[in-house]
């Protein structure tokens, strides 16, 4: 007669296709502990083939004495079937109390194939899931498997999808696992909506949230794929908007999301609270800290009374007041803002109290999931290191940049207990992404004609953090290609070292008569002052040279067609200009290319090697659509270190933009610039010149001083000064769904260009001042003489009013205006139609 205990380890395969949980193995029979505990003599052990006997029996642990009682016989069952190595254990009690172990080993998996899958790729689908070739076969671990294939699917949108295994038996106790896939369609975000939302419109809030609507153009992106955790991360997105904005008891309270089958997508409802908005009421400083000002850290806050009340301005405040207590010998000082809320008066009288942290030091900095990046890349964003002081706002910086890097998905740092009680351990948790981009871009504009670009670039080269980049274009109009290369952590300083090696070619069109080359090369150095200021220096040399066709050139063709000269203007022995002839300006008054453009010709080569530096200043609220805060650009070059030319050219741009009504946004900008002389007289070429870019309604070298010789091509010259101004409105459709990227605007422009200081004269010819010369009636140099170059230089206020269609496309940035000019020059080209924009694919 025999007692014995059994356990199968197992599920069945119909339980895995159709999605059955998993359960613990089952069926047993139980034996009495009493005759288990008696002594045993040996343990025997049948059915095994791969596993060694003496391995088995090493799952069952004697007492003292030798014995085998009870718990040491369900802890070895127990070890045997977590091993996952067996289908079935038995244990069975023979004659003369010995233990028999019984076990039938679970199969060999010979290979893992995957079917169906057309979106996901076999090579990332066997990294994910557990079950290997040449691994043991478990039912638990292909359910396991299964779920998981399941779940890679609906975060890339298909929650449709359908995952069958299938098990093929093959000889030699081995199996074939098949995992056959049904995808289904992609499911996406039908509809976004929001309750409760009164200050703000629901189409303003989609543009804070990360997730979108499915349109006709989805297939381009991901944004419109359902992701609950893109959801939750969304709702603490439009959390901080309202905080942003003044809303200090704001709740998000719910964001309740619901699958729709007749419109097989999701439906996604954010449920909010506004509440009040708030503005500051006063403002105040505390110190517990002996000896120490609290008003003194007054200049570093962001915060006014009267302003708005921003939490990220808060924020921003106590990092700032924080570092700067650091500075000054309190390591450990610690910042913290409090807020008493004025419910009738809705303010909120901010203070921060500066008090003595606890003493509390760096003991590591333990860096994870880097496995490309090398380490100093990670540690030199941190302002502190292994031993300072525990500074939460430093540590905040720190993760702050390291998400700027846009090397990883994901940086988190938290912190765990150190060593002793005064020491903590930074853990950086990071999730690298692929950094190397390879584009091939094309566009059309009215100005450049058709344009194509091929450029190939990494932003964490060989991982050390450097960038380089190399782009070839060539286009109807323009051509060339461009060398970058920029190294962040100068000498391991917080400079940016850039290197830019380039070559363009423009071509003569509609605008300009003749064509230009210019290979150049320019060293900068970028320094980041604050975070919303920052400081270039550079130095740049390049060459130009102008190209002409031979028709815009010579003396015989006028517009490329023949010129019959009279007696008077060519001796008729040999066809030379006759200088002494009363016909006008000689030979370069027949026209063609304006005289500057020919003097720069016949000058060859020229190299012009200047210093410069920019000075930015940028609060934008989102650099690629912006609308709120203020972009300032101070640009000055000087030419003249070497080179052929010298010059001091400076350049201010700022563009504000601030949210109206209705999310309508407005936009003013204002711009101007000089150019002055220095030593050597000033080429055409160096002259600011000016069309759209200034006043729209214009053609591109539409405006501003230009040649008005009648029989030339009456090229425009530029000037040496210019300013201008925008006033802009931005509205969306409010009929369109907000993921089509469409927006209008209307707008007006004002400027001027004028003060042309380049050549008139030639004189090296022997052609100026000629017996019988015209005097210019429009710009005289002094009575009783006259100018080899007439021209307009009129100061007109060139204006316009205009509507333009703004599309933030998949393709990239289009725009089209449509522009009327109100006053212009009398010589100005205009343009009243505008077209411009390109794309990556």
């Amino acid at each position: 007669m025999k007692f014995g205990l059994r356990l199968r380890g197992g599920l069945l395969a119909t339980l895995i296709m159709f999605g059955a949980a998993v359960v613990a193995p089952v069926g047993a029979v139980f034996v009495s502990s009493s005759a288990l505990a008696q002594t045993v003599q040996s343990i025997s052990v049948e059915g095994n083939r791969r596993v060694e006997v003496e391995t088995i029996r090493s799952y069952f642990k004697p007492g003292p004495g030798g014995r085998l009682d009870q718990g040491a016989i369900d802890d070895g069952l127990k070890a045997l079937i977590e091993t996952g190595l067996f289908q079935d254990v038995r244990i069975n009690r023979g004659s003369g109390g010995q233990i028999i172990v019984s076990v039938v080993e679970n199969p060999v998996i010979g290979r893992v194939a995957f079917e169906g899958n057309k979106k996901i790729k076999d090579e990332q689908l066997t990294t994910e899931v557990q079950s290997k070739a040449r691994g043991t076969f478990s039912r638990a671990m292909v359910q396991s498997d299964t779920l998981r294939i399941a779940e890679i699917y609906r975060r890339s949108g298909r929650y449709d999808v359908r995952v069958t295994p299938e098990i093929i038996e093959q000889p030699n106790n081995r199996v074939d696992l098949i995992f056959t896939v049904e995808e289904g369609a992609k499911t996406g975000v039908k509809s976004i909506e929001f309750v409760g939302n009164n200050a703000f419109s629901s189409y303003r809030l989609r543009d804070v949230i990360k997730t979108r609507e499915s349109n006709l153009l989805s297939f381009l992106a991901s944004g419109d794929i359902y992701d609950p955790d893109r959801v939750e991360a969304d709702r603490d997105l439009i959390r901080r908007f309202y905080l942003k904005n003044g809303y200090a008891d704001v709740q998000v309270v719910a964001a309740l999301t619901e699958y729709d089958p007749e419109k097989k997508g999701f439906n996604v409802t954010f449920k909010i609270e506004e509440g009040s908005q708030y503005r500051v009421g006063a403002l105040d400083f505390r110190s517990s800290i002996p000896n120490f000002d609290p008003s003194s850290l007054r200049a570093y806050s962001r915060v006014n009374v009267g302003s708005l009340y921003n939490v990220e301005s808060v924020e921003k405040s106590v990092e700032e007041m924080q570092i700067e207590a650091s500075r000054r010998g309190y390591a450990f000082a610690v910042v913290r803002p409090g807020g008493d809320r004025n419910f009738e008066a809705h303010t909120v009288s901010v203070v921060f109290n500066i008090d003595e942290g606890p003493r509390t030091y760096i003991e590591r900095i333990n860096l994870r999931g880097n496995t490309r990046t090398r380490d100093y890349v990670i540690r030199r964003e941190f302002d502190i290191s292994e031993g300072d002081a525990y500074n939460r706002a430093l540590v905040d910086r720190a993760e702050r940049r390291l998400k700027n890097l846009d090397y990883f998905k994901s940086v988190k740092i938290t912190t765990e207990p150190g060593s002793s009680s005064d020491r903590v351990i930074l853990i950086v948790d990071m999730e690298e992404k692929s950094t190397g981009d390879f584009s091939v871009s094309g566009g059309y504009s009215t100005t450049d004609g058709a344009l194509a670009e091929v450029s190939i670039s990494e932003r964490n080269l060989l991982g050390r953090g450097l960038f380089a980049k190399a782009s070839v274009t060539y286009g109807q109009y323009a051509r060339g290609y461009s060398l970058s290369f920029v190294e962040p952590y100068l000498l391991d300083y917080r400079v940016a070292l850039g290197l830019d090696l380039y070559q363009r070619q423009q071509l003569s069109n509609s605008y300009i008569s003749y064509g230009t080359k210019t290979l150049g090369f320019s060293p900068r150095l970028g320094f980041s002052l604050r975070e919303d200021l920052s400081l270039q220096l550079r130095y740049s040399v390049y060459q130009q040279e102008i190209t002409l066709p031979y028709y815009l050139a010579n003396c015989n063709n006028v517009a490329g067609s023949a010129f019959n000269p009279s007696p008077a203007f060519v001796n008729a022995n040999g066809g030379v200009p006759d200088l002494s002839s009363t016909n006008g300006l000689g030979c370069y008054s027949d026209g063609e290319a304006s005289l500057p453009v020919r003097k720069e010709l016949a000058n060859g080569k020229t190299l012009t090697s200047a210093l410069g530096y920019t000075l930015t200043y940028n609060t934008l609220d989102n650099n690629k659509n912006p609308s709120d805060g203020l972009l300032v650009d101070f640009r000055q070059d000087f030419a003249g270190v070497g080179g052929d030319v010298s010059y001091l050219k400076s350049v201010v741009d700022a563009k504000y933009y601030t949210p109206l009504v209705s999310d309508i946004v407005g936009l003013i900008r204002v711009q101007s610039g000089m150019l002055n002389k220095i030593g050597s007289d000033l080429r055409m070429l160096d002259h600011f010149q000016m069309g759209p870019n200034l006043v729209r309604g214009f053609a591109p070298n539409g405006i501003g001083p230009r040649d008005l010789n009648p029989f030339g091509s009456r090229d425009a010259l530029g000037g040496t000064k210019y300013w201008g101004a925008s006033l802009e409105l931005q509205m969306p459709f409010w009929f369109l769904p907000k993921e089509v990227g469409l927006k209008g605007a209307v707008y007006a422009d004002a400027g001027g260009l004028y003060d042309y200081k380049g050549p008139t004269s030639w004189a090296t010819t022997g052609e100026v001042n000629l017996p019988g010369c015209v005097p210019s009636s429009v710009n005289p140099v002094s009575a009783g003489t006259c100018t080899g170059l007439v021209y307009d230089d009129s100061k007109v206020i060139r204006s316009s009013v205009g509507v333009g269609l703004i599309w933030q496309s998949p393709f990239g940035p289009l725009r089209f205006d449509y522009a009327v000019p109100l006053s212009k020059g009398k010589y100005d080209r205009t343009q009243e139609f505008r077209f411009g924009g390109g794309t990556t694919f």
